[in-house]
């Protein structure tokens, strides 16, 4: 594996290994035992858009691994002044190990793949959330013991988690459902990947999407670069929200996620959100453990 831009890009073996890299990282790291895999390597890290737990999992990850971190927000570096991807590429690659870029255009990681010469991590687009997702995979799994079959719920916005919940779900041998308002529904060609394997419901029934469901994922209703929507979409998004209604037709032991920051009272309601808040602080650490094994697989000299 080269880099991570995007879970279509992977196969379910690729996913696979990732997921039990984690665990085991996961479980060593628990232990006190040492993986200093990329030991004296060096992680640029570029923020276009902040982040608590993508600065945090990330830093501490490459540490973990014997190498180091370096943030590199837009006003640190020339890309935020006009200089171009393909010439940042070209000159991140003579001095790093690799790059974890997080931003807007999903182009971004694309040309930074394509012109530098080092593994790209897509650490979040607009289109997509593949670390996330990845750390989403791997609490499903150890909650539930397998993926095969289980059945993924996300209520809210088609936004990026949607898209890679969708992908990742599926390539894992999961049925997806997804419940959103017209007009607010995931990525046209990836509904249209996903309908070709028979694994995806898109509905506007939030309580169809989520009978029976292993899991319920939710997210906000406005992310990071929509907040001159947000008035708009909490009337379009009224009613999507996970409570204890919701979470009745779905199976008796369903757990719910969320990957963070909540606005309780909103997307999700603070007794659930309470309720599974073992479950949602488990998917927030797995993010470390997640990266850090996409780190290894594709760092490693």
């Amino acid at each position: 594996m080269k880099h991570l831009l995007k879970l279509g890009d992977l196969s379910t073996q690729e996913i696979t290994q990732i997921l039990d890299l984690a665990d085991q990282l996961k479980a060593e790291r628990k232990a006190g035992i040492p993986h200093r895999h990329l030991e004296g390597q060096t992680l640029g890290m570029i923020f276009t858009k902040s982040s608590t737990r993508t600065r945090v999992s990330f830093e501490v990850g490459i540490h973990d691994l014997g190498g180091h971190a370096m943030f590199l927000s837009s006003r640190d570096i020339q890309l935020g002044r006009g200089e171009s991807i393909k010439d940042t590429a070209r000159v991140l690659s003579r001095y790093l190990d690799g790059i974890m870029i997080r931003t807007f255009d999903q182009k971004d990681p694309e040309d930074l793949a394509k012109y530098g010469s080092i593994p790209i991590i897509n650490g979040l687009t607009d289109y997509c959330h593949p670390c996330q997702v990845l750390a989403d995979l791997q609490t499903i799994r150890e909650f539930k013991g397998s993926l095969e079959g289980k059945k993924l719920c996300f209520v809210g916005d088609g936004n990026n988690m949607a898209n890679s919940l969708i992908v990742g779900g599926i390539k894992m041998g999961m049925y997806v459902s997804v419940a959103c308002p017209e007009g607010y529904r995931p990525d046209a060609d990836i509904i249209a990947w996903a309908n070709g394997t028979g694994r995806l419901q898109i509905t506007d029934d939030i309580f169809a999407a989520a009978t029976d469901a292993d899991a319920i994922y939710t997210d906000v209703w406005a992310s990071m670069g929509q907040e001159g929507e947000a008035e708009e979409r909490k009337r379009v998004f009224k009613g999507y929200c996970v409570d204890a209604k919701l979470m009745s037709v779905a199976k008796p032991d369903a757990m719910v996620l969320h990957c963070l920051p909540a606005h309780k009272g909103e997307e999700i309601t603070e007794d659930v959100f309470e309720a599974h808040a073992a479950e949602i602080f488990e998917e927030a650490e797995n993010r470390l453990h997640a990266q850090k094994a996409v780190m290894v697989l594709t760092m490693k000299k």
